[in-house]
């Protein structure tokens, strides 16, 4: 399958779950906050490599942004730049001392992903979580970029096919 195909097949299925604003805007905030979660304990696993360190947390920006660029260079760029953003927040959080930062990761990545439930309640859809959750870990910071340019109104064209698509499938089952 073509670039563009798994890129329209990926857009069409998240974006048919993903149409009511509420839900739209809960996934905008609770994404990137579940993967702040999981970012604060990747921060504390450090190495080096010729004396540049990185942690954990790099190495899933990175792993992330190169199975974004497999979908869109545009999209996949944007990743890495908010990932760079997200992974220095995370190492701050990550710093305080005690149990704050596990206190931290823990409320961010459980109240996130209660948000998207939330979202998904108002939505009256299933969330691909439930379904393929190793596909939607993956998959869901990719569609908060998306989803940005979207509200930027940006890329319009790519919108309007993936609503066309929607609407296709939709006469599809229904038929």
């Amino acid at each position: 399958m073509a670039t563009e195909g798994r890129l329209m097949d990926m857009l069409t299925g998240y974006a048919a779950s993903h149409q009511h604003p509420v839900n739209v805007f809960v996934h905008m905030i609770g994404i990137p906050t579940i993967l702040l979660g999981v970012m604060i304990p990747l921060t504390w696993v450090t190495f080096a490599i010729n004396e540049v360190y990185f942690s954990l947390a790099h190495v899933l920006v990175l792993a992330f942004f190169v199975f974004y660029l497999t979908l869109d260079v545009l999209f996949a760029v944007v990743f890495l730049v908010a990932g760079y953003f997200l992974e220095m927040l995370a190492s701050k959080l990550g710093a305080y001392p005690g149990s704050t930062g596990w206190i931290i990761a823990a409320a961010a990545f459980f109240g996130g992903y209660a948000a998207q439930f939330i979202g998904h309640a108002v939505e009256k859809s299933m969330p691909v979580l439930v379904k393929h959750p190793v596909q939607a870990n993956l998959a869901a910071p990719f569609f908060t970029v998306v989803e940005l340019f979207k509200i930027l109104g940006l890329r319009d064209g790519l919108f309007k096919e993936v609503q066309e698509q929607i609407q296709e499938r939709r006469k599809e089952r229904a038929a």
